[in-house]
Parts: structure tokens; C-alpha cells; sequence
């Protein structure tokens, strides 16, 4: 589990969804492409018609998993509404210099290359 405002959160991908997280807009790439996996995963599974009824429902994402991300990303949205088109176009150059100084992945984490060893090999 993830903290998130000194509560534990309920999973690492599903963090987004809990009550008190909290995001900014040069997210918003990365909250919709979330989504959009989410639906498509969805989709998928509904038609997985050998799939047993325990597994799908496991693996299917939740409506409110669905509805939290989606109501995330309108108040994003609402909130660039909000501003005027120079303001809108300042947070867009700020943006995109975030995102390329940033690495972002809402699924798994990376697991990077093990280190050598360095420990010298014993004989017995």
C-alpha cells in the first residue's frame, strides 16, 4: 500500500481513487491514457466468455475505480476551463516542460537491471 496524506492508500495504481489524493494538469495525459486502459481491460473481459464468473469479476474494473478516474479528470478539465486562453496556454508551455523532465507510469513500477556482484567467489 501507498500513503498518501499519512493514510494508507489502497494500492500503488489504484492511489489516484482514494478520497484525499490530489493531482495537477500535467497529469491529465496520463489520467485519460489510465482510463482509457481501463476501458478497453474492461471491454475485454466482458467478452471473455471462457473466463469463470469468480475471475472476471477479479480482474474487472470497478465501476467506482471507472467513476472516481473519470470524475478526477473533469475537475482537471473544468479547472484549464476556467482560466483564460493565455492562462491556458502559460499551464500548457509549463506542462510540457514537466512532463519531459518526468518519467510517468500509473501501472506497475519499473524494475530496474540488477546490480553485479561484487562479492568475490569463495572456493570451498
Amino acid at each position: 500500500m501507498s500513503r498518501l496524506a499519512g493514510r494508507a492508500a489502497p494500492s500503488g495504481s489504484a492511489a489516484w481513487a482514494a478520497d484525499h489524493f490530489r493531482t495537477d494538469v500535467s497529469y491529465l495525459p496520463d489520467l485519460q491514457a489510465y482510463l482509457a486502459d481501463l476501458l478497453r481491460s474492461r471491454e475485454r473481459l466482458i467478452s471473455a466468455f471462457a473466463a469463470d464468473d469468480w475471475a472476471r469479476s477479479e480482474a474487472m474494473p470497478s465501476q467506482e475505480e471507472i467513476r472516481r478516474l473519470r470524475r478526477l479528470i473533469d475537475r482537471v478539465k473544468a479547472d484549464l476551463g476556467d482560466l483564460t486562453a493565455e492562462e491556458q496556454a502559460q499551464i500548457g508551455e509549463a506542462v510540457a516542460v514537466v512532463r519531459r523532465s518526468r518519467s510517468v507510469m500509473l501501472g506497475m513500477p519499473r524494475i530496474g537491471r540488477p546490480l553485479p556482484d561484487v562479492h568475490a567467489t569463495r572456493s570451498a
